[in-house]
């Protein structure tokens, strides 16, 4: 058996390492007997080299051996959940696991945090005064026995390792790497006691992934893994070339989700891929017809049970409703900065990633992973891609605690946008469904 040097070095080389090998690895990381700088030279040789599907099978597998795998066989009914890869703006999650619950379907979810430029579920929860996402296994099944619906961070005894190696990537710059990818998602959503999956596959430049062809990869990558543990698995490639909705930031992205819950947003792209991915998890789950699942779930969304399920889950896990009934209740930030166009014509192109960084800048997200995440800055996006502007006209606003940072954030914002004469032609937000 080769030592973790060996193995790095062997993976350095470019050279498959065997399951055993890969097991070593991730059990010394786990329990600390490879430190951090080890594990990221390791992860970067895997970011380089890559790794063969047997490679990211066993990978997975190490991963999820150490933890447990969560039997929910005692909670009635289908449980299914849905995984992003990560955009801007992207707060699905927060909208379809109710609207999914409100249709009968049970959602265990187990959410991250942000990655780099992009936002994280969880973060996003957690702005919520009162709402606890550190759940043991026994909150974890109450709650989605009760309520249909529960969203957890992982806790110490769900793939540990990840938890660890997901902290790490962020800081290393190997986050896009499919392997790594595919392993950390993977082995996740396997452990969370699933009967089927919905991936939103993200490409684009807010994506890791930014092109379609490396999306379709990472797709195909992680419907097979999951096909292999017998689970239905289906993946979409939807796209991030601009910020989903309007808003970029964590609570402020929670007021959005809760307006479309309302029926009070007119965020159509958010509206669509939400309906199409939840309707995506009822079809999985009873069998119907695509159409005849969009039908519950439009119904579903149209008469408020949604809006009453998120309520209920914000309750279940200790949040304060009244923000989420009144979410003016909530402190602003400090600050709001215009950022106006500095030239007419049709907005051609938003760089999502300059977006995000700019919420990272404000505090919004993480440069390091101890930083501490300010739930209120952010960024409202006015102006999309398609719409015509004049100059001088508010492309967007620069929510800030800090003025130096507000200022650093505006020009980001200013720089991500692109302009031409004539009007581009709209891209499709769902680009390929694979099953």
């Amino acid at each position: 058996m080769l030592t973790p040097y060996e193995i790095i070095r062997k993976k350095r080389d470019g050279g498959t390492l065997s399951r055993e090998e890969i097991g070593l690895l991730i059990s010394s990381y786990t329990s600390g007997d490879v430190p951090d700088y080890q594990m990221s030279s390791f992860l970067m040789a895997v970011y380089f080299s890559g790794m063969s599907d047997e490679e990211i099978l066993n990978f997975t597998q190490s991963m999820m051996g150490t933890g447990i795998v969560i039997d929910l066989s005692a909670i009635p009914g289908c449980k299914a959940d849905k995984h992003s890869t990560g955009g801007v703006g992207d707060k699905i999650s927060l909208i379809l696991a109710p609207l999914a619950a409100a249709c009968g379907v049970k959602v265990p979810m187990v959410s991250g945090r942000g990655l780099g430029h992009t936002g994280g579920t969880i973060d996003k929860l957690e702005s919520i005064p009162g709402f606890r996402t550190r759940l043991s296994i026994e909150e974890y099944k109450r709650t989605l026995a009760s309520t249909g619906i529960v969203m957890s961070a992982q806790s110490d005894e769900i793939v540990p390792a990840d938890r660890k190696l997901y902290a790490l990537r962020d800081v290393t710059a190997t986050v896009e790497s499919i392997p790594l990818i595919t392993s950390s998602i993977m082995s996740k959503k396997l452990a969370e006691g699933i009967d089927a999956l919905v991936l939103d596959v993200k490409v684009g430049n807010g994506a890791f992934m930014k092109t379609v062809s490396e999306a379709k990869a990472l797709a195909k990558k992680m419907v097979k893994v999951g096909k292999l543990y017998g689970k239905q698995v289906v993946a979409y490639l939807t796209d991030m070339n601009q910020p989903l909705g309007h808003e970029a930031g964590n609570w402020r992205e929670v007021v959005e989700s809760i307006r479309v819950l309302r029926g009070e947003s007119d965020a159509h792209d958010v509206i669509e891929l939400s309906k199409t991915l939840t309707a995506e998890m009822v079809s999985l789950c009873s069998g119907d017809s695509m159409k005849k699942s969009m039908e519950r779930v439009t119904q579903a969304l149209s008469n408020g049970a949604a809006y009453e399920k998120f309520i209920e889950m914000v309750k279940a896990q200790g949040g304060d409703s009244s923000f989420i009934e009144n979410p003016e209740k909530y402190p602003p930030a400090r600050f709001t900065f215009e950022v106006q166009a500095r030239q007419s014509g049709y907005v051609h192109a938003i760089d999502s990633f300059g977006v995000g960084m700019a919420v990272v800048k404000l505090g919004g997200g993480r440069r390091k992973v101890s930083d501490v995440v300010d739930p209120v800055v952010g960024v409202t996006v006015v102006s999309k891609i398609g719409e015509k502007v004049s100059t001088g006209d508010v492309l967007a606003l620069v929510h800030a605690n800090d003025k130096d940072a507000a200022g650093l954030a505006v020009e980001e914002v200013a720089g991500a946008y692109k302009f031409s004469g004539a009007k581009p032609k709209a891209a499709n937000l769902i680009k390929e469904r694979i099953a």
